[in-house]
């Protein structure tokens, strides 16, 4: 007979990593504004990158890419727009919607993000077969479709 095994505590361990992987990412920022480097904020480079793929793409849209809410989009890209990396403009068609556009001092973090980001995916992935990444990867994927209370509860 063989005893039952406890179930891994899966949203202490997704906290605890996301804790962890932020603070990670922190120290990188650190280590380059101490070298007197203007960094990009994790939330910075993912907005850089979502411009990177598609430019001139409305702030519902970049909230969507993100998942931010659109409080949390505005002032993400006020800061990096104050940094000259990315501008706003209304769109020609309305007015009331504003569009998003990469500019060169922003394109310009991109070559320097990218080695970080392979680096840490490196380190991320480290000791895992593909198969075992795809089911992480599937299982994150869930985790980020799931339903909130708010919006399946009256």
């Amino acid at each position: 007979m063989t005893p039952e095994r406890t179930p891994p505590r899966l949203i202490f361990l997704l906290n605890s990593a996301q804790r962890n992987l932020q603070a990670w990412m922190s120290h990188l920022q650190a280590q380059a504004s101490a070298a007197g480097e203007v960094a990009p904020t994790p939330a910075q480079a993912g907005l850089l990158y979502a411009l990177h793929q598609a430019d001139g793409v409305t702030m519902g849209q970049l909230a969507a890419a993100l998942q931010l809410v659109p409080s949390a989009m505005s002032g993400l890209v006020q800061r990096t727009e104050a940094l000259d990396w990315v501008a706003r403009h209304p769109d020609p068609l309305d007015g009331r919607t504003q569009r998003v556009w990469l500019l060169p001092a922003g394109m310009a973090q991109l070559p320097r993000l990218k080695p970080i980001t392979q680096r840490i995916n490196r380190q991320l992935t480290q000791g895992f077969t593909n198969d075992e990444l795809a089911v992480v990867a599937r299982w994150l994927s869930q985790v980020q479709g799931l339903d909130h209370p708010s919006k399946t509860e009256p």
